[in-house]
């Protein structure tokens, strides 16, 4: 009777965290080791449909580099990287249209209505192209400022929000490959995060979610135990500052704080590699990551999200 009770009270803690993000848009990035460990990445899908049968409208943006690169060594291809970033050539470029835009994107979309839910993969790869991010080439600048290309790598400058809001209304999960497409029909290579940052700013989206895996931010970077729940954007600023926030972990927060001052509500970081970190994360007080948040939202930098307002979700 005791575990029955206490069941009870997990659903009436999610409840209130339920009503409020009713027809709320939350944008889910998968990639990295989540997308390579198999029980996670089901757990996680069934977190998403769980999301949309209660209400919210998540949309999925995908990355899928370690496939791509198994791809690339089958076809005997040798990666080269500029400035940490993966060029991409024509032969690359037709890889991760056949595996992310294909072979992932459609996956993922099945697995979810495997598990109950309606989702549209939207790629450009069968026979109606319904794509919905556009862009143009990206170039990057070297030391003795000269432009240098990535070849066909791509920044996404248009998502098409209608296609996305009908979708999301219709109760169905969009499920989005990072590459999008020029003007002129010229298909492009993304990153998975830039690209998941981008559609939750064209759509105003209440959460952004990145599954990394680590549990968040912390302020030493080797004690899980020192997860920082909460963070306003002047705090993260302080942290990058002081050194407790470094590495890859820099350009994750500061595409954080850029898609606050463009209208996103909030930023989660959390470890995608937890059983159903996105239904802890997002229904439970405590939370399981870091949520980052405007200096006129509330939740500073706490230990716990136990010490704020509800509204601080």
């Amino acid at each position: 009777m005791r575990d029955a009770i206490e069941k009870a009270d997990v659903l009436i803690e999610a409840l209130g965290w339920i009503r409020q993000f009713r027809d709320k848009v939350t944008v889910i990035k998968l990639g990295g080791s989540v997308m390579e460990d198999s029980e996670a990445l089901r757990h996680l899908l069934v977190d998403i449909v769980f999301m949309e049968t209660v209400g919210m409208r998540p949309i999925v943006v995908h990355g899928g580099g370690a496939a791509i690169s198994r791809a690339m060594d089958e076809s005997r291809i040798e990666p080269h990287f500029i400035q940490g970033r993966r060029y991409t050539d024509a032969a690359t470029l037709k890889i991760v249209e056949r595996v992310l835009a294909g072979e992932i994107n459609e996956m993922l979309a099945s697995r979810i209505e495997q598990f109950g839910g309606r989702a549209m993969p939207l790629n450009f790869t069968g026979e109606s192209d319904n794509n919905v991010l556009f862009g143009e080439p990206l170039q990057l600048t070297e030391d003795d400022g000269q432009p240098t290309s990535l070849g066909y790598v791509g920044h996404v400058t248009r998502v098409d929000r209608k296609t996305l809001d009908n979708l999301c209304y219709a109760g169905q999960v969009p499920v989005i490959p990072s590459m999008c497409v020029t003007e002129s029909g010229q298909r492009l290579n993304v990153n998975a995060d830039t690209a998941a940052t981008a559609v939750a700013q064209a759509i105003g989206a209440d959460k952004l979610v990145f599954l990394s895996d680590v549990n968040g931010v912390r302020r030493d970077k080797q004690d899980p135990d020192s997860l920082v729940h909460s963070l306003t954007a002047t705090a993260a600023r302080e942290l990058i500052h002081t050194g407790s926030i470094e590495s890859g972990m820099i350009p994750k927060v500061e595409a954080c704080l850029e898609t606050l001052s463009r209208g996103v509500g909030k930023i989660h970081i959390i470890d995608g590699r937890l059983r159903h970190s996105l239904l802890l994360e997002i229904y439970t007080n405590q939370g399981v990551g870091t949520q980052i948040v405007t200096d006129s939202g509330q939740g500073a930098a706490t230990s716990g999200r136990e010490q704020e307002s509800g509204e601080s979700r």
